[in-house]
């Protein structure tokens, strides 16, 4: 079974090495802010101890105020996974750094949350509609969408 890394035990190493970039932390995740969330991602995939090698999932909630990403991580070697977050709260503009650098796997994730959400990934290779096609008025997922 895969061991889950509190949040508060990541937010302590994240501090060390990025400080400022913890907003906050409990038992099971760690919130940062989103324009330390890209080198975050990086330190909790390339330092040893921690080896977040491998991304599960990024995915988008829509909490009417703000948005939040969730990034879902995993480290085969260690046997140990963690959730990161981060708050977005342009509705107009939200826009965040791509991690396709880092993974290359969350090129169609970050494609899907734009097309449903309305979130740009500033760096994407290929950033555009995946489901809808272009010309689609709107995000269909946002919980301001009005067909």
């Amino acid at each position: 079974m895969t061991r889950v890394v509190a949040g508060t035990d990541l937010a302590k190493r994240i501090e060390l090495q990025l400080p400022g970039s913890v907003v906050t932390s409990n038992s099971s995740e760690v919130s940062v802010r989103s324009d330390a969330l890209h080198e975050t991602l990086r330190f909790l995939r390339d330092d040893e101890n921690l080896d977040f090698q491998f991304l599960n999932s990024v995915s988008a909630v829509d909490y009417v105020e703000h948005f939040e990403l969730v990034y879902h991580l995993t480290s085969l070697r260690r046997n140990s996974s963690c959730v990161v977050k981060s708050r977005l709260y342009s509705r107009d503009e939200p826009v965040v750094q791509s991690v396709v650098d880092l993974w290359r796997g969350a090129e169609l994730q970050e494609r899907e949350i734009y097309d449903l959400m309305g979130i740009m990934f500033e760096g994407h290779p290929n950033m555009k509609r995946i489901l809808l096609w272009e010309g689609f008025p709107g995000h269909p997922l946002r919980k301001d969408f009005i067909r």
